[in-house]
């Protein structure tokens, strides 16, 4: 019997980017594992949390364990918002003894995408072929709170036709950061400026990375600076054939 994943899509993947949570669906489905999306799922809570709201993340933070709290793994296309729940529900449930127990419990099987493709399935070629070179962008959260570095990079490496050139700064911030984007627009922007002189100086024709966040906020100033260059999900990338 294949064992069963669970999408927890996160609330731009539902919202603005839903290619995204297909692709990673038809890639989990293409290596075995049977994928089931729970309806009453709605948000991790980070938005809240880093707007400190903190009383308000508590709550949409519970929804989440109830939906997901028996499933057997639960798998996310986004570094930020798997952070949020493996590092910091922890934090906002400290002192709600039931929580964080319930917390403790659930943590371990959720998944960010492509820890969960080299780490639980044990695949790194999942037979998908796409033409052309891309660079990858490492977002904040996946990069220095889940060493999320070389993973995606070995993924892409072994899709059919994919070139792989690494930019000079693919460390550095987009400049999104969910609401300082807002917050700070001008800093926000002259660090995307920075970041997509980079992605010119590769000469791929794609931005890849596993965070749907840090590609709109490419997308946008690429788009601004009347750039031809495209931005997909590394899930897109896999879904390729």
């Amino acid at each position: 019997m294949a064992a069963r994943v669970s999408l927890f899509v996160t609330c731009i993947v539902d919202q603005v980017f839903p290619k995204v949570g297909l692709s990673m669906a038809d890639v989990l489905e293409r290596i075995g594992y049977e994928v089931d999306f729970r309806e009453a799922q709605t948000c991790c809570g980070q938005p809240a949390f880093n707007s400190g709201y903190h009383e308000e993340a508590r709550t949409v933070a519970k929804q989440f364990v109830s939906v997901f709290r028996d499933a057997e793994f639960v798998v996310v296309p986004s570094g930020s918002c798997t952070s949020m729940i493996t590092h910091h529900f922890h934090d906002i449930f400290a002192k709600d003894p039931d929580m964080h127990e319930e917390v403790e419990y659930l943590a371990p099987r959720v998944f960010e995408f492509s820890r969960f493709l080299l780490e639980v399935a044990k695949v790194d070629d999942v037979g998908a072929r796409f033409n052309g070179a891309v660079t990858y962008h490492d977002s904040c959260h996946s990069l220095r709170e889940l060493k999320i570095k070389d993973g995606p990079r070995r993924l892409l490496r072994n899709v059919k036709g994919l070139e792989l050139r690494e930019m000079s700064v693919a460390e550095e911030c987009c400049g999104f950061g969910g609401t300082f984007s807002i917050k700070f627009p001008e800093v926000s922007g002259g660090m995307a400026r920075t970041k997509i002189d980079s992605i010119h100086e590769t000469g791929a024709g794609t931005v890849v990375s596993i965070d749907s966040s840090c590609l709109m906020q490419l997308q946008g100033a690429l788009t601004r600076a009347g750039s031809k260059v495209k931005t997909m999900h590394l899930a897109e990338v896999l879904a390729c054939r």
